[in-house]
């Protein structure tokens, strides 16, 4: 289960323009910033790069993790599990997490100094406490939409740029069902951080590579 919030008004200032081009900012939350309950490494740094860029985009949209309390990605859903282990479910291997993004917590919540009043669409993943939903396309199970294809489809938007957290889960995930579907797509190395559990972050580059995802760092 997803959620799609809607900027009208930011979005009406910008219609003059051919759109063409989408800056996707991936899950920059406290609970992925320093003393958050699945903290990124300098996850926190990327914020006023990020911030500074969302004026060159035609798009701006933005994703949030919104989890219920009881979801079964948590390792605090079962007996004799931490965090970091991994359970089997109906759509493959699924990573165990600590308890993060709350629905409605201050951890869900966007980082204090991100620009989110500048998001044309905000896109809140996660919900259904059955399915955890790293991409900002589709959740887990690679079947249930977002909605974010749709409405980029509608603003035609072709190049999508991506940064945020973390470049090994959320990041790459979205960065290549956004290949898959067909658009033009880059992730900007400097504004990504990543948690890199286990080697994820190298596996993830190499995924990324070989979709023909351009890794660039500025």
């Amino acid at each position: 289960m997803v959620g799609m919030l809607t900027n009208y008004k930011y979005q009406i200032a910008k219609m003059e323009s051919v759109l063409s081009e989408a800056f996707l900012v991936i899950d920059v939350q406290n609970d992925f910033c320093p003393s958050g309950a699945l903290a990124v490494l300098e996850g926190d740094s990327i914020v006023q790069p990020i911030n500074e860029a969302m004026d060159n985009f035609d798009v701006v949209a933005l994703t949030q993790d919104w989890h219920p309390k009881e979801h079964k990605s948590f390792a605090s859903f079962y007996e004799n599990k931490r965090p970091f282990d991994t359970v089997e479910m109906f759509y493959g291997d699924q990573v165990l997490w600590p308890d993060h993004c709350i629905q409605g917590s201050f951890g869900a919540s966007f980082h204090p100094d991100l620009k989110d009043e500048k998001a044309d669409v905000i896109i809140r993943k996660g919900s259904n406490p059955n399915v955890d939903s790293y991409s900002a396309f589709f959740e887990n199970d690679k079947v249930t939409p977002t909605g974010l294809h749709g409405y980029l489809k509608n603003r035609e938007v072709i190049n999508i740029t991506l940064v945020g957290l973390a470049t090994d889960f959320c990041v790459a995930f979205s960065a290549l069902d956004a290949a898959r579907l067909g658009y033009q797509v880059t992730v900007r190395l400097d504004m990504v951080r990543a948690i890199d559990a286990n080697g994820s972050l190298r596996t993830a580059m190499g995924k990324m590579s070989k979709a023909g995802v351009n890794l660039v760092n500025g």
